[in-house]
């Protein structure tokens, strides 16, 4: 007797990956996870936090130093982008929210190590370890949300 949908068909027809009951069951929880408030403040958050990264060199006025400013810039562009992704296409980018931990760990430790040649000014010291340890908190929360709707959702 031949199943339609056995576990042993999906990884021989992709296409069937689609309509796995599961697959349908994590993007209806993940649909509900993201229209939350909580959700949406967080999201917002992030890309706030990604778009003041990148603006920080001008802001702080440590534009004059290329090293840091380039990082500063990149790296808030990209959580910048993972925020705006959160908020547009959950179900696509919510694994994608563990990557701001490290995004934020970096940034934390990035004025010692970016800028090895010049010491780093007080000015550049506080305002990455700020946005470093809020991005990091952001991305944990992001990945709490998921992880505590998941666990909520088996019992």
């Amino acid at each position: 007797m031949s199943y339609p949908h056995r576990s042993s068909d999906v990884g021989t027809h992709p296409e069937m990956m689609g309509t796995h009951p599961e697959m349908a069951e994590m993007r209806e929880r993940l649909e509900r996870t993201a229209s939350t408030g909580p959700a949406m403040a967080i999201e917002g958050l992030i890309v706030l936090a990604g778009l003041y990264t990148a603006i920080s060199p001008w802001v702080v006025h440590f534009a004059i130093l290329p090293a840091i400013t380039v990082n500063n810039l990149l790296v808030g562009i990209t959580i910048g982008l993972i925020g705006l992704g959160l908020a547009l296409a959950p179900e696509r980018m919510f694994r994608l929210s563990w990557t701001l931990v490290p995004l934020g760990i970096w940034l934390f430790i990035s004025p010692w190590v970016v800028t090895l040649t010049h010491s780093a000014r007080a000015g550049i010291i506080w305002n990455n370890c700020w946005t470093g340890a809020l991005v990091t908190v952001l991305g944990l929360a992001a990945m709490g949300l998921t992880i505590g709707r998941a666990h909520r959702g088996r019992r």
